[in-house]
């Protein structure tokens, strides 16, 4: 069953080899209140009230509670280059809410019975069990300079891909010691076994521009694949690279 929704400002898409099309729904229904709960773009979100000061952080949900404190765990890590807060502008903890969210989406399925799919939202991935007997789920992470080509393919079960690179959305991360757009990296891949901990960790590595490569390839339980902007590529011995 396949299935695909424009949730966060993105395509969202399902492959599920042994679930239905309820279980998938019950996964897009989560995504769809996570949206409406804590996108800084919608004005009655949980996420809006707290910047507007209409919320303290003890009125909070537990959920964002774990959001906000994955925001400071990175920011801390990082020496304030992964911020939610940029100066001079509103609370925005999207790069953790989105790995965070389709992570959760991720667990439902598995907790209503689904051991094969994969979850894509805008090519950040989970996946769980294999496509087909002996065969992993194949993750290509695009090229930074050619939109038409893989600079590598993972063969991924049971795991977690996530890239924060230049090429969708141009110069939009932000290095929050400065407030500059990041200089330095073109591309940053993580593999993970948790969504939230992949995207959150490559969109701090790029944030910390060519710090982040010794950074991320230190983090506990990480694989990464680098390209600089000199064209380097840095890739830790245990990504899961597929051989055709």
């Amino acid at each position: 069953m396949r299935r695909v929704e424009q949730i966060m400002g993105l395509p969202i898409s399902v492959d599920l080899r042994d679930g239905d099309d309820a279980l998938a729904e019950r996964a897009f229904a989560w995504l769809r209140e996570a949206d409406e709960r804590f996108s800084p773009f919608k004005p009655d979100s949980e996420v809006s009230r707290l910047d507007r000061g209409e919320l303290t952080r003890e009125e909070l949900t537990p959920d964002l509670v774990e959001v906000l404190s994955l925001c400071d765990w990175y920011e801390e890590s990082t020496g304030g280059a992964f911020t939610a807060q940029v100066p001079g502008r509103g609370l925005d903890p999207c790069a953790v809410v989105k790995g965070w969210a389709v992570q959760r989406a991720a667990d439902l399925l598995r907790e209503g019975g689904a051991s094969a799919f994969c979850l894509n939202a805008g090519g950040d991935v989970v996946t769980a069990g294999e496509p087909e007997p002996g065969k992993p789920w194949r993750v290509g992470v695009r090229h930074p300079d050619l939109a038409d080509q893989l600079c590598v393919v993972l063969g991924v079960r049971d795991g977690a891909v996530a890239t924060s690179a230049l090429y969708e959305r141009g110069q939009h991360i932000l290095d929050g010691r400065t407030g500059q757009p990041v200089t330095g990296i073109l591309s940053v891949t993580i593999f993970a076994d948790d969504l939230a901990i992949a995207d959150t960790t490559a969109t701090a590595a790029f944030a910390l521009g060519k710090e982040g490569i010794e950074w991320a390839a230190a983090q506990e339980d990480c694989e990464i694949f680098i390209v600089d902007e000199d064209r380097r590529v840095f890739r830790s011995p245990g990504l899961p690279v597929h051989i055709c």
